[in-house]
């Protein structure tokens, strides 16, 4: 019974430190010198969210670059099912998913008869990736330029104005936010109309 009441004591007293004060802090200095990422690195146009810097999002429509694809299911990019394939690079069932992904962007452009870069057919590790490699979005800009009737020059240069660098120039490799550059394209002229 001795050893109750400090055991109780300490108990209550890490709760409140572990529970509430260390979270408050955390919060309060995450808001006050990085409230942007602090609150989801959110995207906002015209008063809306639209995205967010962090999570990828589908696109299909042939005037926008597309992503890296979403792992996670039913719902592509669903953050509460964040997962990879789990399929191992010699898995049949990868094999013939990415012979058929490879078919698809070939017939989305025909003329395009480079090799196609290995993130628009495969998944991340998370499914979430809102990033593809330079590459990528360098295989896409002929589809998209036809789509919206631009130069591909035009594009080119909007996917190098996009293009991030290694995180403190050692980690990582380039990449493209693919929702910060198909922004920019739509703010480069509207659509034609189809």
């Amino acid at each position: 019974m001795s050893q109750v009441r400090p055991a109780t004591v300490l108990f209550a007293l890490f709760t409140v430190l572990t529970g509430l004060v260390y979270p408050a802090v955390t919060t309060g200095v995450a808001q006050l010198l990085f409230p942007h990422r602090a609150n989801g690195s959110l995207i906002v146009r015209d008063g809306r969210v639209v995205g967010s810097e962090l999570i990828g999002q589908p696109f299909s429509d042939p005037a926008y670059f597309w992503g890296r694809l979403s792992a996670t299911g039913p719902t592509p990019y669903n953050a509460a099912a964040s997962t990879g394939s789990n399929l191992g690079p010699t898995n049949p069932a990868l094999a013939e998913a990415v012979r058929a992904r490879v078919a698809a962007l070939r017939s989305a452009d025909p003329t395009q008869a480079g090799p196609v870069p290995v993130d628009l057919v495969t998944a991340s590790g998370s499914g979430l990736d809102p990033h593809i490699s330079p590459a990528a979005a360098a295989y896409q800009v002929g589809r998209v330029a036809q789509a919206r009737g631009r130069p591909a020059d035009d594009l080119h240069a909007l996917v190098d104005r996009y293009t991030e660098g290694r995180t403190l120039a050692l980690i990582g490799e380039p990449r493209v936010n693919v929702l910060l550059l198909n922004l920019a394209l739509d703010s480069l002229a509207p659509r034609p109309a189809r």
